[in-house]
């Protein structure tokens, strides 16, 4: 019925998108006057003041101090309020569980890291979610009830037609049928669950290389080997959530790897994945391998012969940026991206000298060219992403003034 409340184009609707209009423009500049979020939004001194009395009273922005140095009176400076909402996000591999809490300004408040090693059932998962959340809850000095919404990275990816984990047979105890349901029950807020090389597409599209690309891939490299394919500017997750798990891609130069899901990796993953770089290390005869996982023996041995640049150290990271090549050119020739982000420790580690040698030898093996970039968000990436995603949800949830 036309003039219903909540119908587009009523006095409501449209306040409540002038208000998320400044809402916007206050996290992305900063404080800002009221004669500067007039003219941003191009609204009349008297609404741009109406709006701000809105939203201070709503508890969503603060009068911040004043502007200096202009002439003419100081002016008043409103920010958005850090404390209107909450948000947290975890990070989980098999080592260990990492969280982090950001206020509504995306600023990380609260941070805790804890470790997972050894077998663990659904219960023993429940527990390590709600401990590793409440750690950083603490670190914040928040209580659980004060977080708005979390968003969970994991390897592989819950396939939304069953509730189960897939593609992710090296995760202990998270492959129960009931256990999203124990952690609802065990969570007040809502939660949601995303592969974690999709949330690095994510901080990378937000914060970072892909920002302004709404076609692109993320290749992410470091104990598994995956990607994320932001196609239209939305994640492309496939039928079962598996796209993008190119570890399990065939591919010429290794043998046809059979049962890819029970032996958890893929002709890909074999040639290219952070453990086949120490095996080409040793067949080129360098010496005196670092020591440690395999992503961060992998790191180091690129990170090295980046730096290096003649001898074996040259042929290993020629070698290598052929064998991410011929991988990436079967997602290039299927998929045609605008971009492709090289992300991960293994991939970051070589910096612009792999970057260059993988574009070269990507020109020579597809027919589309894709610009390849390596990744700006190299600090805990998925973290970021996860943060960044559940603050996406939050602010559009806190943010809706229409209500």
């Amino acid at each position: 019925m036309a003039g219903t409340a909540g119908t587009p184009g009523t006095p409501r609707v449209l306040r409540a998108m002038n208000d998320r209009a400044a809402l916007d423009l206050l996290l992305e500049h900063g404080p800002l006057s009221r004669t500067r979020i007039g003219k941003l939004t191009g609204l009349s001194k008297p609404t741009a003041s109406q709006l701000l009395a809105r939203l201070e009273a709503a508890g969503l922005v603060l009068a911040t101090g004043t502007s200096e140095g202009r002439p003419g009176p100081n002016a008043q400076l409103y920010s958005v309020n850090p404390a209107a909402a909450h948000a947290a996000g975890l990070d989980v591999n098999p080592a260990r569980i990492r969280a982090a809490v950001a206020d509504v300004t995306g600023r990380t408040v609260g941070e805790y890291e804890l470790p997972t090693p050894g077998r663990r059932s659904a219960q023993s998962v429940v527990r390590q979610v709600t401990d590793a959340l409440d750690g950083a809850v603490k670190a914040a000095g928040l209580a659980r009830d004060d977080i708005h919404r979390v968003v969970v990275g994991t390897p592989g990816a819950f396939d939304p037609n069953t509730g189960r984990l897939r593609y992710a047979s090296h995760l202990p105890g998270w492959h129960s049928p009931a256990l999203l349901d124990e952690l609802a029950a065990a969570l007040p807020m809502p939660v949601e669950y995303e592969n974690d090389v999709n949330l690095v597409a994510i901080a990378e599209q937000r914060l970072g290389a892909a920002r302004g690309h709404g076609d692109f891939v993320l290749l992410w490299n470091e104990e598994g080997l995956g990607a994320a394919l932001v196609l239209g500017g939305r994640l492309h997750r496939g039928w079962t959530g598996g796209a993008g798990e190119v570890g399990f891609l065939p591919v010429p130069g290794t043998p046809l790897v059979r049962q890819v899901t029970k032996a958890n990796s893929g002709g890909y993953q074999e040639l290219a994945g952070s453990q086949a770089v120490p095996r080409l290390a040793r067949e080129l005869g360098i010496e005196d391998l670092p020591t440690g996982s395999h992503s961060e023996v992998a790191a180091e041995l690129v990170g090295r012969a980046a730096d290096h640049g003649t001898g074996p150290h040259r042929e290993l990271l020629q070698t290598y940026a052929t064998r991410l090549a011929t991988g990436l050119a079967s997602l290039v020739s299927v998929l045609d991206p605008e971009l492709v982000v090289l992300s991960g420790t293994v991939l970051t580690s070589g910096g612009e000298v792999l970057r260059a040698l993988v574009q070269a030898e990507l020109e020579e093996l597809a027919a589309a060219r894709p610009r390849l970039v390596v990744g700006d968000v190299q600090e805990h990436p998925v973290l970021r992403g996860a943060l960044e995603s559940a603050l996406a949800t939050t602010r559009d949830e806190v943010f809706d003034t229409s209500r």
